[in-house]
């Protein structure tokens, strides 16, 4: 009986979009399909930006779901060795044909991607393409789509997809509306959750690449609902390492919303808003300048910066998590600042592409430190500067506590004088590097002292549990930050000393000083 009603229900989306689609591809020209009376400048500067997204797929099989009249259909075949261009609206695959039938690698079919009968074989396709497709289609199709989508990729193969998230973008008129403008976490958790075996019982999953808003939209409509995705399928035992660890271990959601609950709305490093509008002011920013935020967290500071001082912020992050929450509190806000989960040390941006470059408490996690400051050093602009906080060491050999604490961790940890010295390697001049440990210590124990204050307020909101992890993990950060203060007034500091202790460095290029 479940079944029979899941297929009616199912029944009915497919006709209510197909219904929809009828009536908005009558006009097949590309502000119908994009809903957009300004879809055509859009495209312009849209379409590249996607496909600069996709990995390497020269020679490769390719499917495009949801291809529509072809806006992209024609790019995939100057590369792809075999295209499937598939739409489930007749009028606007045959458009398509017109447009795009001489290319000899390319099939065009008219076909529903629900369709049982598709005939795509296991592990047979290096790319699947869609570009805003899932959204047309219920929860329901959306998770067996992905578990199809697992079974007929090659091993390695990628899925990449865009939609809009949390409302409409397009300003076309509409007598109804049936998309579904989920969050993104829906569909990061959908894709995650995906497995395959192979006949010899061989787990199979998808590994998320990238994800990111569309930095056409934010740049245009100050909109950052247009996100996309791309995912890679390997073998369920492969170590992905880093990134696991911060969504599952350091950086789970519920972990995520303690911290903000700590540190103010929009913020997970030390002092919050305040300790933000004192660093921000130091980097005179001027309205225009492209900020590049490595490791951004949930936004606050980018948010900020756009906000006051009408800049472009890209705020990247390693962490799922954080991004899905950056991109949920930007819902509304007309700035422009994108989000991606990215991994800074693999992410490559063209010479002189930024005017800062701003980070805070996130490069302790980097083993190879002087490759991304040379790669920092790169993406400025002539003039450009960076202002980094980050966590660092005294000089000597670490007890063996506080060594197994940052192995467990996975800190790099150095002490000042030589996180200075790298910087100055990478080619900064005029390299500042100040020791905030006084400063750090008073915003801990203000921080401590508001959490203890509202400790039933924290514990309904949480747990005991959350409440004593907390407390516990701040008391801990407090004593290594004192004991070090206590030592290097007495100019007597031990071997076995060793404390995290924040630097603030400030670092510009030869052609700026201040």
């Amino acid at each position: 009986m479940a079944d029979a009603c899941a297929k009616y229900e199912n029944g009915k989306e497919r006709e209510m979009q197909k219904s929809y689609w009828m009536e908005h591809s009558a006009d097949l020209t590309v502000e119908a399909m994009m809903l957009d009376s300004k879809a055509s400048d859009l495209d312009k500067e849209e379409r590249p930006e996607v496909l600069s997204l996709l990995p390497p797929f020269e020679g490769k099989s390719v499917i495009e779901l949801g291809a529509g009249i072809g806006r992209f259909t024609s790019e995939l075949a100057q590369k792809a060795g075999q295209l499937v261009a598939m739409d489930f609206i007749e009028s606007v695959i045959k458009k398509n044909e017109s447009i795009n039938g001489h290319y000899k690698n390319v099939k065009f079919l008219c076909a529903d991607v629900t369709a049982p009968d598709l005939n795509i074989s296991d592990d047979s396709v290096d790319l699947i393409f869609s570009n805003w497709l899932l959204m047309y289609l219920s929860d329901k199709e959306v998770e067996n789509l992905a578990e199809r989508i697992v079974k007929w990729l090659k091993v390695g193969g990628y899925i990449f997809f865009r939609e809009s998230c949390f409302h409409q973008s397009g300003d076309s008129k509409r007598k109804y509306n049936p998309t579904h403008y989920r969050e993104p976490r829906f569909y990061t958790k959908v894709f995650k959750e995906c497995q395959t075996r192979d006949e010899s019982g061989n787990s199979f999953e998808l590994s998320l690449v990238g994800c990111k808003c569309i930095g056409a939209y934010v740049r245009n409509k100050k909109n950052q609902n247009q996100i996309c995705w791309l995912w890679q399928k390997v073998s369920s035992q492969d170590d992905r390492g880093f990134q696991q660890f911060l969504d599952t271990v350091q950086y789970k959601c519920n972990g995520i919303l303690r911290y903000e609950r700590v540190f103010g709305s929009g913020y997970v490093s030390t002092g919050g808003i305040e300790t933000t509008k004192e660093f921000v002011a130091k980097l005179d920013l001027k309205p225009g300048q492209r900020v590049l935020d490595v490791g951004c967290g949930i936004g606050g500071g980018d948010f900020y910066m756009a906000e006051n001082f009408d800049v472009e912020v890209v705020g990247i992050d390693l962490s799922i998590n954080m991004i899905s929450l950056a991109l949920e509190r930007a819902i509304g806000l007309k700035y422009s600042v994108e989000f991606e989960v990215a991994d800074c040390t693999k992410k490559e941006y063209p010479e002189n592409s930024f005017d800062v470059i701003y980070s805070r408490d996130t490069i302790l996690h980097i083993q190879d430190k002087p490759a991304l400051f040379k790669s920092f050093y790169k993406w400025l602009k002539p003039g450009g500067k960076v202002l980094i906080s980050d966590y660092c060491r005294s000089a000597g050999t670490p007890s063996l506590e506080f060594a197994k604490y940052i192995k467990q961790r996975g800190y790099d940890l150095h002490d000042v004088e030589a996180y200075g010295q790298m910087l100055r390697d990478a080619g900064f001049e005029e390299v500042t590097a100040e020791d905030r440990t006084g400063q750090f210590i008073e915003v801990l124990q203000r921080e401590l002292n508001v959490v203890e204050k509202e400790k039933y307020e924290f514990i309904s909101d949480f747990s005991e549990e959350d409440y004593n992890d907390i407390v516990g993990g701040w008391k801990a950060k407090l004593i290594r930050s004192t004991s070090v203060v206590s030592v290097l007034s007495e100019d007597m500091l031990s071997e076995d000393t060793v404390v995290v202790v924040p630097v603030l460095c400030f670092i510009m290029s030869p052609y700026v000083c201040w």
